[in-house]
């Protein structure tokens, strides 16, 4: 399989359609993956567990590749990730609003799957617009406080 196809079936298929099944298909059995949102996780176990955590949270979840390189047996990518705040994600009550921030993934690949994925997101970015969401939403009403 290309690299391109490997980076392209990552985000369409495991994030977009919730296809878990793929991550026996593309990943390595020692796969590791840090995050954007700044968590790390080894292994196809751990990191389904984030995908569903971070799909669970927001709903229509998406990634988007906005741009991405490849070079012998790796890949940048620029991705914008989005989605409705659904459930407690980053320490807010769920707003049913919508969430998007920027980040940027290096890919490392084997023979023929992905071995490394490592991820920096716009967190600050995340986190302010959570906060402006959360205000919206509980104006006037007493909010839960952010559990932080």
């Amino acid at each position: 399989m290309s690299i391109p196809k490997l980076v392209h079936d990552f985000y369409g298929r495991i994030w977009n359609e919730g296809d878990l099944e793929a991550v026996n298909d593309l990943m390595s059995e020692d796969f590791l993956f840090r995050g954007s949102l700044g968590s790390e996780h080894r292994g196809r176990s751990a990191f389904t567990d984030y995908v569903k955590s971070v799909r669970g949270a927001l709903s229509n979840y998406r990634c988007e590749i906005l741009d991405c390189v490849t070079e012998e047996q790796q890949a940048f990518a620029k991705v914008c990730f989005s989605g409705l705040h659904v459930a407690d994600f980053r320490g807010y009550y769920p707003t049913g609003l919508p969430v998007r921030w920027l980040g940027a993934a290096l890919f490392r690949f084997g023979p023929s799957a992905i071995t490394e994925v490592w991820v920096l997101g716009d967190l600050d970015g995340l986190d302010r617009l959570l906060k402006e969401n959360h205000e919206k939403t509980w104006d006037g009403i007493e909010p839960p406080t952010p559990t932080f």
